[in-house]
Protein backbone atom coordinates (compact mmCIF):
# COMPACT_ATOMS: atom_id res chain seq x y z
CA UNK A 1 0.00 0.00 0.00
CA UNK A 2 1.28 3.67 -0.60
CA UNK A 3 2.48 4.93 2.57
CA UNK A 4 1.08 8.50 1.39
CA UNK A 5 -2.43 7.37 1.10
CA UNK A 6 -2.01 5.24 4.52
CA UNK A 7 -3.86 6.88 7.61
CA UNK A 8 -1.69 5.15 9.83
CA UNK A 9 1.35 6.49 8.86
CA UNK A 10 0.58 9.95 8.16
CA UNK A 11 -0.88 10.07 11.72
CA UNK A 12 1.86 8.68 13.25
CA UNK A 13 4.19 11.31 10.79
CA UNK A 14 1.60 14.21 11.67
CA UNK A 15 1.90 13.16 15.46
CA UNK A 16 5.85 13.45 15.40
CA UNK A 17 5.86 16.46 13.45
CA UNK A 18 3.42 17.54 16.18
CA UNK A 19 5.51 16.92 19.09
CA UNK A 20 8.39 19.18 17.63
CA UNK A 21 8.81 21.54 19.89
CA UNK A 22 10.56 24.75 19.17
CA UNK A 23 13.08 25.98 21.47
CA UNK A 24 12.58 28.30 24.41
CA UNK A 25 13.36 31.83 23.61
CA UNK A 26 15.94 31.75 26.22
CA UNK A 27 17.69 28.76 24.62
CA UNK A 28 17.89 30.50 21.17
CA UNK A 29 19.20 33.67 22.87
CA UNK A 30 21.74 31.50 24.99
CA UNK A 31 22.59 29.75 21.43
CA UNK A 32 23.04 33.24 19.97
CA UNK A 33 25.03 34.94 22.32
CA UNK A 34 27.17 32.06 22.69
CA UNK A 35 27.88 31.43 19.43
CA UNK A 36 28.60 34.73 18.73
CA UNK A 37 31.55 34.96 22.07
CA UNK A 38 33.04 31.88 21.13
CA UNK A 39 32.99 32.34 17.41
CA UNK A 40 35.35 35.30 18.10
CA UNK A 41 37.60 33.40 21.02
CA UNK A 42 38.15 29.69 19.81
CA UNK A 43 39.74 31.03 16.69
CA UNK A 44 41.98 33.56 18.61
CA UNK A 45 42.77 30.73 20.67
CA UNK A 46 43.57 28.00 17.97
CA UNK A 47 46.15 30.78 16.66
CA UNK A 48 47.82 31.12 19.60
CA UNK A 49 48.28 27.99 19.70
CA UNK A 50 49.41 27.50 16.06
CA UNK A 51 51.70 30.76 16.52
CA UNK A 52 53.25 28.83 19.80
CA UNK A 53 53.86 25.89 17.99
CA UNK A 54 55.72 28.01 15.01
CA UNK A 55 58.18 29.66 18.26
CA UNK A 56 59.08 26.35 19.22
CA UNK A 57 59.85 25.36 15.90
CA UNK A 58 62.31 28.20 15.28
CA UNK A 59 63.73 27.74 18.58
CA UNK A 60 64.42 24.47 18.51
CA UNK A 61 66.19 25.35 15.13
CA UNK A 62 68.40 27.85 16.86
CA UNK A 63 69.36 26.22 20.04
CA UNK A 64 72.12 23.78 20.34
CA UNK A 65 69.99 21.94 23.14
CA UNK A 66 66.16 21.55 22.00
CA UNK A 67 64.07 22.09 24.78
CA UNK A 68 62.11 19.33 26.33
CA UNK A 69 59.71 17.66 24.41
CA UNK A 70 56.61 18.09 26.57
CA UNK A 71 56.84 21.62 26.57
CA UNK A 72 54.66 21.56 23.15
CA UNK A 73 52.16 18.88 24.98
CA UNK A 74 51.75 20.96 28.02
CA UNK A 75 50.94 24.02 25.85
CA UNK A 76 47.93 22.27 23.98
CA UNK A 77 46.78 20.93 27.21
CA UNK A 78 46.29 24.05 28.80
CA UNK A 79 44.71 26.07 25.74
CA UNK A 80 42.05 22.87 25.76
CA UNK A 81 41.66 23.69 29.10
CA UNK A 82 41.26 27.13 28.79
CA UNK A 83 39.16 26.78 25.72
CA UNK A 84 36.71 24.58 28.08
CA UNK A 85 37.00 27.23 30.71
CA UNK A 86 36.00 29.58 28.30
CA UNK A 87 33.44 27.31 26.33
CA UNK A 88 31.27 27.32 29.87
CA UNK A 89 31.77 30.68 31.35
CA UNK A 90 30.98 31.74 27.95
CA UNK A 91 27.45 29.91 27.83
CA UNK A 92 26.57 30.26 31.46
CA UNK A 93 27.31 33.86 31.16
CA UNK A 94 25.20 33.91 28.21
CA UNK A 95 22.19 32.06 30.33
CA UNK A 96 22.30 34.67 32.48
CA UNK A 97 22.38 37.82 30.19
CA UNK A 98 19.45 36.09 28.71
CA UNK A 99 17.05 35.06 31.70
CA UNK A 100 18.06 39.15 32.70
CA UNK A 101 16.94 40.43 29.29
CA UNK A 102 13.43 38.13 28.88
CA UNK A 103 12.36 39.33 32.42
CA UNK A 104 10.48 42.07 31.97
CA UNK A 105 8.64 39.71 28.73
CA UNK A 106 7.59 36.86 31.39
CA UNK A 107 6.58 39.48 33.81
CA UNK A 108 4.66 40.71 30.41
CA UNK A 109 3.72 36.97 29.93
CA UNK A 110 2.31 36.45 33.21
CA UNK A 111 0.20 39.63 33.82
CA UNK A 112 -1.27 39.45 30.54
CA UNK A 113 -2.79 35.70 30.89
CA UNK A 114 -4.30 36.93 34.48
CA UNK A 115 -6.25 39.42 32.92
CA UNK A 116 -9.81 38.46 31.57
CA UNK A 117 -12.39 40.55 29.88
CA UNK A 118 -13.86 40.83 33.81
CA UNK A 119 -10.86 42.59 35.03
CA UNK A 120 -9.22 44.64 32.34
CA UNK A 121 -8.53 47.09 34.57
CA UNK A 122 -5.06 45.48 35.49
CA UNK A 123 -2.26 46.82 33.62
CA UNK A 124 1.41 45.75 33.65
CA UNK A 125 3.00 48.76 34.83
CA UNK A 126 6.46 48.24 33.58
CA UNK A 127 9.09 50.40 35.01
CA UNK A 128 12.76 50.56 33.56
CA UNK A 129 14.39 52.21 30.76
CA UNK A 130 13.18 53.85 27.81
CA UNK A 131 13.38 50.76 26.10
CA UNK A 132 12.17 48.31 23.06
CA UNK A 133 10.32 46.55 26.21
CA UNK A 134 8.99 49.15 28.09
CA UNK A 135 7.79 50.76 25.17
CA UNK A 136 5.90 47.57 24.47
CA UNK A 137 4.41 47.21 28.24
CA UNK A 138 2.94 50.74 27.60
CA UNK A 139 1.53 49.23 23.92
CA UNK A 140 0.01 46.52 25.63
CA UNK A 141 -1.55 48.95 28.61
CA UNK A 142 -2.66 51.45 26.32
CA UNK A 143 -4.51 48.16 24.57
CA UNK A 144 -6.09 47.00 27.68
CA UNK A 145 -7.78 50.51 28.21
CA UNK A 146 -8.90 50.57 24.79
CA UNK A 147 -10.32 47.25 25.67
CA UNK A 148 -11.42 48.08 29.16
CA UNK A 149 -13.47 51.01 27.50
CA UNK A 150 -14.86 48.87 24.88
CA UNK A 151 -16.48 46.15 26.97
CA UNK A 152 -17.70 48.80 29.33
CA UNK A 153 -19.17 50.44 26.74
CA UNK A 154 -20.62 47.11 25.29
CA UNK A 155 -22.13 46.31 28.39
CA UNK A 156 -23.71 49.55 28.42
CA UNK A 157 -25.27 49.19 25.54
CA UNK A 158 -26.78 45.74 26.17
CA UNK A 159 -28.23 47.30 29.11
CA UNK A 160 -29.91 50.01 27.77
CA UNK A 161 -30.89 48.27 24.39
CA UNK A 162 -32.56 45.69 26.70
CA UNK A 163 -34.30 48.41 27.85
CA UNK A 164 -35.63 50.07 24.80
CA UNK A 165 -36.91 46.95 23.97
CA UNK A 166 -38.73 45.75 27.27
CA UNK A 167 -40.44 48.90 27.77
CA UNK A 168 -42.23 48.56 24.77
CA UNK A 169 -43.08 45.11 25.32
CA UNK A 170 -44.45 45.58 28.91
CA UNK A 171 -46.36 48.50 27.30
CA UNK A 172 -48.06 45.81 24.96
CA UNK A 173 -48.98 43.44 27.83
CA UNK A 174 -50.06 45.71 30.28
CA UNK A 175 -52.45 47.27 27.19
CA UNK A 176 -53.83 44.11 26.57
CA UNK A 177 -54.07 42.57 29.60
CA UNK A 178 -56.58 45.27 30.60
CA UNK A 179 -58.14 45.21 27.92
CA UNK A 180 -58.98 41.22 28.12
CA UNK A 181 -59.38 41.65 32.34
CA UNK A 182 -62.67 44.15 31.43
CA UNK A 183 -65.70 41.91 31.08
CA UNK A 184 -67.75 45.07 29.79
CA UNK A 185 -65.30 45.95 27.43
CA UNK A 186 -66.73 47.65 24.29
CA UNK A 187 -65.67 47.36 20.01
CA UNK A 188 -64.41 50.58 20.47
CA UNK A 189 -61.91 50.44 23.53
CA UNK A 190 -60.79 46.87 22.24
CA UNK A 191 -59.87 48.68 19.06
CA UNK A 192 -58.24 51.29 20.71
CA UNK A 193 -56.07 48.26 22.89
CA UNK A 194 -55.34 46.48 19.33
CA UNK A 195 -54.34 50.16 17.59
CA UNK A 196 -51.74 50.69 21.28
CA UNK A 197 -50.17 47.61 20.89
CA UNK A 198 -49.54 48.26 17.44
CA UNK A 199 -48.05 51.37 17.98
CA UNK A 200 -45.67 49.69 20.74
CA UNK A 201 -45.18 46.91 18.17
CA UNK A 202 -44.01 49.85 15.71
CA UNK A 203 -41.76 51.36 17.86
CA UNK A 204 -39.66 48.07 19.02
CA UNK A 205 -39.49 47.55 14.97
CA UNK A 206 -38.45 50.87 13.91
CA UNK A 207 -35.42 50.25 17.26
CA UNK A 208 -34.57 46.28 16.04
CA UNK A 209 -34.19 48.16 12.55
CA UNK A 210 -32.02 50.78 13.67
CA UNK A 211 -29.66 48.51 15.30
CA UNK A 212 -29.27 46.34 12.42
CA UNK A 213 -28.58 49.98 10.66
CA UNK A 214 -25.89 50.44 13.49
CA UNK A 215 -24.70 47.23 12.99
CA UNK A 216 -24.23 47.46 9.23
CA UNK A 217 -22.53 50.71 9.62
CA UNK A 218 -20.30 49.33 12.27
CA UNK A 219 -19.46 46.43 10.42
CA UNK A 220 -17.93 48.30 7.04
CA UNK A 221 -18.49 48.59 3.49
CA UNK A 222 -18.57 45.79 1.43
CA UNK A 223 -19.57 47.02 -1.80
CA UNK A 224 -19.16 50.45 -2.97
CA UNK A 225 -20.55 52.36 -6.31
CA UNK A 226 -20.59 55.90 -7.03
CA UNK A 227 -23.96 57.31 -5.26
CA UNK A 228 -24.88 60.95 -5.69
CA UNK A 229 -25.37 62.98 -2.18
CA UNK A 230 -27.63 65.42 -3.79
CA UNK A 231 -29.88 62.70 -5.88
CA UNK A 232 -29.83 60.22 -2.11
CA UNK A 233 -30.91 63.84 -0.59
CA UNK A 234 -33.93 64.48 -2.60
CA UNK A 235 -35.37 60.94 -2.11
CA UNK A 236 -35.23 61.31 1.30
CA UNK A 237 -36.53 65.09 1.23
CA UNK A 238 -40.09 63.66 -0.33
CA UNK A 239 -40.32 61.01 2.04
CA UNK A 240 -40.22 63.29 5.10
CA UNK A 241 -42.09 66.11 3.08
CA UNK A 242 -45.46 65.09 5.28
CA UNK A 243 -43.83 64.66 8.08
CA UNK A 244 -42.04 68.61 8.15
CA UNK A 245 -45.30 70.02 6.79
CA UNK A 246 -47.28 68.32 9.98
CA UNK A 247 -44.58 69.90 12.23
CA UNK A 248 -44.98 73.25 10.56
CA UNK A 249 -41.18 73.05 9.67
CA UNK A 250 -39.45 74.66 6.53
CA UNK A 251 -37.04 72.77 4.58
CA UNK A 252 -34.78 74.82 2.43
CA UNK A 253 -32.47 72.78 0.22
CA UNK A 254 -29.20 73.77 -1.98
CA UNK A 255 -28.79 70.38 -3.84
CA UNK A 256 -25.57 70.81 -5.82
CA UNK A 257 -24.28 67.38 -6.91
CA UNK A 258 -21.60 65.61 -4.53
CA UNK A 259 -20.45 62.10 -6.44
CA UNK A 260 -19.20 59.75 -4.18
CA UNK A 261 -17.84 55.93 -3.64
CA UNK A 262 -19.66 54.45 -1.25
CA UNK A 263 -22.81 52.10 0.00
CA UNK A 264 -26.45 53.44 -1.19
CA UNK A 265 -28.26 51.84 1.70
CA UNK A 266 -26.05 52.65 4.19
CA UNK A 267 -26.10 56.81 2.56
CA UNK A 268 -29.66 56.65 2.55
CA UNK A 269 -30.23 55.57 5.85
CA UNK A 270 -27.06 58.53 7.43
CA UNK A 271 -29.10 61.12 5.29
CA UNK A 272 -32.46 59.96 6.62
CA UNK A 273 -31.01 59.94 10.35
CA UNK A 274 -29.74 63.89 10.65
CA UNK A 275 -33.36 64.71 8.62
CA UNK A 276 -35.44 62.83 10.98
CA UNK A 277 -33.16 64.27 13.70
CA UNK A 278 -33.50 68.26 12.31
CA UNK A 279 -37.45 67.12 11.87
CA UNK A 280 -37.89 65.84 15.67
CA UNK A 281 -35.82 68.39 17.04
CA UNK A 282 -36.87 71.30 16.30
CA UNK A 283 -39.69 74.36 17.38
CA UNK A 284 -42.92 74.91 15.65
CA UNK A 285 -42.23 77.10 12.54
CA UNK A 286 -39.07 76.28 12.88
CA UNK A 287 -36.25 75.55 9.65
CA UNK A 288 -33.73 72.96 8.44
CA UNK A 289 -31.49 74.02 5.55
CA UNK A 290 -29.79 70.91 3.74
CA UNK A 291 -26.67 71.39 1.35
CA UNK A 292 -24.82 69.00 -0.88
CA UNK A 293 -21.88 70.54 -2.62
CA UNK A 294 -18.32 69.77 -3.89
CA UNK A 295 -15.70 71.64 -1.66
CA UNK A 296 -12.42 71.12 -2.83
CA UNK A 297 -12.77 68.22 -5.06
CA UNK A 298 -14.26 66.38 -1.98
CA UNK A 299 -18.76 66.14 -1.47
CA UNK A 300 -20.09 67.71 1.36
CA UNK A 301 -23.07 67.32 3.17
CA UNK A 302 -24.80 69.56 5.59
CA UNK A 303 -27.77 69.17 7.71
CA UNK A 304 -28.72 72.53 10.14
CA UNK A 305 -31.93 72.78 12.03
CA UNK A 306 -33.39 75.25 14.68
CA UNK A 307 -34.42 73.74 18.04
CA UNK A 308 -33.73 73.98 21.62
CA UNK A 309 -30.46 75.10 23.16
CA UNK A 310 -27.57 72.45 23.23
CA UNK A 311 -24.65 73.30 25.52
CA UNK A 312 -21.65 72.62 24.38
CA UNK A 313 -20.59 70.34 27.13
CA UNK A 314 -23.32 67.83 26.12
CA UNK A 315 -22.56 67.77 22.39
CA UNK A 316 -20.81 64.31 23.55
CA UNK A 317 -23.79 62.62 24.00
CA UNK A 318 -25.69 63.13 20.96
CA UNK A 319 -23.44 60.64 19.70
CA UNK A 320 -24.47 58.08 22.36
CA UNK A 321 -26.37 55.53 21.92
CA UNK A 322 -29.42 55.96 23.50
CA UNK A 323 -28.87 59.29 25.07
CA UNK A 324 -31.49 62.24 24.63
CA UNK A 325 -31.44 65.45 25.69
CA UNK A 326 -33.64 67.00 28.07
CA UNK A 327 -36.10 64.00 28.01
CA UNK A 328 -36.47 61.04 29.73
CA UNK A 329 -35.66 57.63 27.77
CA UNK A 330 -39.60 56.49 28.40
CA UNK A 331 -41.14 59.86 27.42
CA UNK A 332 -40.10 60.36 23.92
CA UNK A 333 -42.20 58.47 21.25
CA UNK A 334 -40.39 59.97 18.43
CA UNK A 335 -36.95 58.32 18.39
CA UNK A 336 -34.96 55.58 19.85
CA UNK A 337 -31.71 57.14 20.73
CA UNK A 338 -29.84 55.92 17.52
CA UNK A 339 -29.86 58.36 15.11
CA UNK A 340 -27.06 60.60 15.21
CA UNK A 341 -24.98 56.97 16.58
CA UNK A 342 -25.67 55.88 13.00
CA UNK A 343 -25.08 58.65 11.19
CA UNK A 344 -21.63 58.64 12.70
CA UNK A 345 -21.18 54.76 12.45
CA UNK A 346 -21.70 55.29 8.96
CA UNK A 347 -19.67 58.34 8.18
CA UNK A 348 -16.80 56.12 9.91
CA UNK A 349 -17.22 53.46 7.09
CA UNK A 350 -16.83 55.82 4.75
CA UNK A 351 -13.74 57.28 5.83
CA UNK A 352 -16.04 60.81 6.43
CA UNK A 353 -14.83 63.51 8.62
CA UNK A 354 -18.10 64.11 10.93
CA UNK A 355 -18.34 67.59 13.00
CA UNK A 356 -21.15 69.08 15.03
CA UNK A 357 -21.56 72.69 16.13
CA UNK A 358 -24.36 74.08 18.29
CA UNK A 359 -26.13 77.14 17.14
CA UNK A 360 -26.17 79.87 19.30
CA UNK A 361 -30.06 80.38 18.53
CA UNK A 362 -30.93 76.99 19.39
CA UNK A 363 -30.87 73.32 17.50
CA UNK A 364 -27.68 71.92 15.76
CA UNK A 365 -25.06 71.96 12.45
CA UNK A 366 -24.03 68.86 11.23
CA UNK A 367 -21.34 68.81 8.38
CA UNK A 368 -20.05 65.54 6.69
CA UNK A 369 -16.70 65.66 4.58
CA UNK A 370 -16.26 63.13 2.34
CA UNK A 371 -12.52 62.34 0.77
Amino acid sequence: MNPALDPTVTGRAGGARHHLRRPSLRVQLTTLYAGLVLAVVVPMLLLAGFLFGRDQIRVRAGDAVPPPDMTAQHVDAALTITAIIVVVLTVLTAWWLAGRFLRPLRAMTVTAQEISATNLNRRLGLRGPDDELTKLGRTLDDLFERLDSSFAAQRHFVANASHELRTPLAGQRAVLQVALADPEASEASLRAACEEALRLGARQERLIDALLTLAEGQKGIEHREVVDLADVTKGVMLSRRAEATRRTITVQASLDPAPISGDVDLIASMIGNLVDNALHHNVPDGHVTIATELTNGCARLSVGNTGPTIRSEDLGRLFQPFQRLGTQRTHTADGHGLGLVIVQAVAEAHGAQLTAHPRPGGGLDVTILFD
